[in-house]
């Protein structure tokens, strides 16, 4: 496989590693067993007549050999030992040769030679930010979690399809599949997701409007939540395969204007809404309007030509569809 120019062949391949308990048991018994010659060594020297003496070299040498052991082999044995919690995993180099990758939960030893590899763990460059900043440094981790994680990625500002300034940010849920890709892909695989994850946001929301008229069937960022989300995920999936990433979850947490325009815009909806509730306001007075003269005909309560009815549709309109409430007038003479 070639992506960007540089050929990437890299494969996971799971490690079936020796029981630690096994080799625990074995590294214990070889420690008492070294323990015989030291002892023997330390009679032999006391025994001897002087540092001529066979029984003084032998002593030595038994000596020698059971410090030899404990100084560095025992070391050695000891490093070979590997606990893997639930959704972990251990990348492991021998002599800069990728060798595999420890999958399974429990208590293994692995080759002692072999070094744990991560990315992401490398120490700081600066040790002693976290110091002066009252924080406490924690020493790397080299194990890969397998667990979903969340990235909550900061507020940008992107232009929509129609170019209006907005601000968008996302969360996105994902996890490792494939350490291999994770760690030898890519330089740093949360940095990768988080920087793949505002590409994604900025190709995405330049192709939909922020919000379309009220009845259009058009799709918007802010109208068309589930489409947006599934078509961002699927675009951030494409971007971060070769890093041996799944993306199980991406979903819009924050969507506005841009704070310079956000003012006129606010204006600009509060204008459609006026408009939709005088045509609602409207529509239902010219009902009611309606229903009065019908009642009033059937029930033949007064006799109305059509310039007493139009004056009457005025009068109601006008009660109806103000903002303030009617000040009466009571007509103690004729209407005519």
């Amino acid at each position: 496989m070639e992506q960007f120019g540089v050929k990437r062949d890299y494969e996971e391949k799971a490690i079936k590693a020796k029981s630690g308990f096994t080799m625990l048991f074995a590294v214990l018994i070889l420690s008492l067993a070294m323990l015989a010659p030291f002892i023997a060594g330390a009679v032999l020297c006391s025994n001897s007549d002087g540092t001529g003496d066979i029984k003084f070299i032998l002593g030595l040498a038994a000596i020698l050999t059971a410090l030899v052991y404990f100084t560095f082999v025992f070391g050695i044995l000891l490093a070979g030992f590997k606990v893997i919690r639930p959704n972990e995993a251990l990348v492991l180099l021998l002599f800069g040769k990728y060798k595999g990758t420890l999958l399974s939960e429990g208590f293994f030893w692995v080759n002692p030679f072999c070094t744990a590899y991560n990315p992401t763990a490398a120490p700081s460059a600066e040790p002693n930010t976290a110091v002066a900043s009252g924080q406490v440094r924690i020493m790397p981790n080299k194990k890969l979690s397998l667990k979903a994680m969340t990235l909550n990625n900061d507020k940008q500002k992107v232009n929509d399809e129609i170019g209006n300034p907005i601000e968008i940010g996302v969360i996105v849920i994902w996890r490792i599949v494939n350490t291999a890709k994770a760690v030898f892909n890519v330089e740093n695989y949360t940095q990768f997701v988080s920087t793949q994850a505002d590409s994604a946001i900025r190709q995405v929301a330049r192709r939909y409007p922020y919000d379309v008229a009220e009845g259009g069937d058009e799709k918007s960022l802010r109208g068309s939540s589930l489409e947006i989300a599934e078509m961002l995920k699927n675009e951030l999936q494409e971007r971060v395969q070769i890093a041996g990433i799944e993306i199980m979850e991406a979903k819009i947490a924050h969507l506005a204007y841009a704070p310079e325009i956000a003012a006129a815009m606010l204006q600009r909806q509060q204008a459609s809404a006026v408009i939709a509730a005088r045509q609602k306001i409207v529509e239902g007075a010219v009902g009611m309007v309606e229903t009065a003269l019908d009642r009033l005909n059937e029930n033949k309560v007064c006799k109305l030509d059509d310039e007493r009815k139009a004056a009457m549709v005025s009068n109601l309109l006008v009660v109806l569809c103000g903002n303030k409430d009617a000040q009466p007038i009571v007509n103690s003479g004729t209407i005519y």
